[in-house]
């Protein structure tokens, strides 16, 4: 395996190297008097233009069309409307496109283009961005530009007070991959004082680097160690925990790589947190924490941590503003959003239930157990067994075939989530019979 392919092992991933350039540039030129906040809005929408038909070919026009009706509706309507109307509306489009996808996988039999795969994964960001942005205008957040358009003002006037958003919908740092950057830090990042200097630092990306080269190492062993073994359909009783542990940990690398890779590139063009500030304090949401995500023994901290700003994005648009039952609810919506392919409707309802045993089994032993060696054995075998749930929902959420995912709910993975199911069930009796 030559270096190349080392770093790029991810088709998204060469597509984001190759905008580092692009996004340095920028962030230099922000620096510059001359450089006015037209000409970085014009040059953030310009990239992502061609950023998107490099990537995505053909399938470009897809995003495209998405960015520029979810534009001139939120550009066009009240607060009051106009959550309601984009959320519909890039929903609907998006479920769309997954269909195709379902139509060229199960019915076709076929493997879909890598292209078409990443304008699926562009348009899911994007209705991130498209929902965020709506629900602002509808909170008060954001002043909607339908006001002013409203009004008696000239062609370059409208499209100077609806380029932000469009900007914003298809900037090129954010397009194929990132955390969410909310409308108001995308805002005040564009607008801000050339005074303020070059907004990177070169040790945080040499970091990040490192970590990427790290991650990707493991990931080059771990593969070796997973091809050298058996597989789902050849393993026998016991083998098979040790098949989806290593198997899901080849999925988490690959996660934790693009997620530094696309923090980088956020980082490298001015968008990431500024210099001796933590990410938390100027509103920026990192995807990747490694280091809870592989110790936590708590499958509700691990849900919160993991893609952290689609965690938030998911609790902000579903979770605070659903009725009964709301982490089904936004499990369900997660489903949804993702494509509802078989395994990622069984992964996520299965994940949901994890969660509520979660809550209920930690609960109970925080009454129960008291003494520091107890207290040790249980965190850490709960530690073990989050570890083992979580691969056993990532399995089921990324295989494709109806086959693989009964291949795994036939083997002896299956006792782990069951063992939580067991106690959900016991323990919301016990709660139940208390109250």
């Amino acid at each position: 395996m030559d270096w190349l392919q080392l770093f790029f092992l991810h088709p998204v991933s060469l597509y984001q190297g190759a905008a580092f350039p692009f996004a340095l540039l920028f962030n230099y030129l922000c620096t510059m008097d001359s450089f006015s906040t037209s000409a970085r809005y014009l040059l953030l929408l310009a990239g992502g233009a061609a950023l998107a038909c490099a990537a995505m070919g053909s399938f470009a026009v897809l995003v495209l069309v998405s960015a520029l009706g979810a534009g001139l509706l939120i550009s066009s309507l009240g607060p009051q409307d106009v959550h309601r109307w984009a959320f519909g509306f890039q929903m609907s489009w998006q479920t769309l496109c997954h269909l195709g996808l379902h139509y060229t996988e199960y019915y076709l039999q076929e493997r879909p283009s890598e292209r078409f795969c990443i304008t699926l994964s562009s348009l899911m960001l994007l209705t991130q961005r498209v929902t965020s942005l709506s629900l602002d205008i509808c909170e008060g957040k954001v002043k909607a530009a339908s006001r002013g358009i409203r009004g008696r003002s000239s062609v370059p006037e409208h499209l100077w007070k609806t380029l932000p958003y469009f900007s914003y919908l298809l900037f090129f740092p954010a397009l194929l991959g990132g955390s969410l950057c909310s409308f108001q830090r995308f805002q005040a990042r564009v607008q801000g004082p050339s005074s303020v200097g070059p907004r990177c630092s070169v040790w945080a990306l040499t970091w990040r680097g490192l970590q990427i080269l790290g991650l990707e190492c493991l990931k080059v062993v771990l593969r070796m160690v997973v091809g050298a073994g058996a597989g789902l359909t050849d393993c026998r009783q016991l083998q098979c925990i040790c098949v989806m542990w290593s198997t899901a940990g080849l999925f988490k690398l690959t996660y934790y790589s693009c997620w530094l890779l696309d923090d980088a590139l956020l980082h490298a063009a001015g968008f990431g947190p500024e210099l001796g500030q933590s990410p938390a304090a100027g509103g920026y949401v990192p995807d990747a924490d490694i280091w809870t995500l592989e110790t936590t023994h708590r499958i509700s901290l691990f849900t919160r941590k993991w893609n952290q700003s689609t965690a938030g994005w998911l609790r902000r648009l579903i979770f605070q503003r659903g009725g009964a039952r709301p982490l089904l609810q936004t499990f369900a919506f997660s489903a949804w959003w993702h494509g509802l392919h078989p395994g990622q409707v069984f992964g996520f309802l299965c994940w949901a239930l994890m969660v509520e045993a979660d809550y209920l089994i930690h609960t109970f032993a925080n009454l129960s157990i008291r003494s520091w060696p107890m207290q040790l054995l249980y965190r850490t075998v709960t530690w073990a067994h989050t570890q083992l749930i979580i691969a056993y929902i990532m399995l089921a959420v990324e295989v494709r075939s109806l086959s693989s995912l009964w291949l795994l709910c036939n083997s002896y993975n299956s006792v782990f989530p069951m063992v939580y199911c067991i106690l959900l069930f016991l323990l919301a009796k016990r709660k139940h019979t208390l109250n």
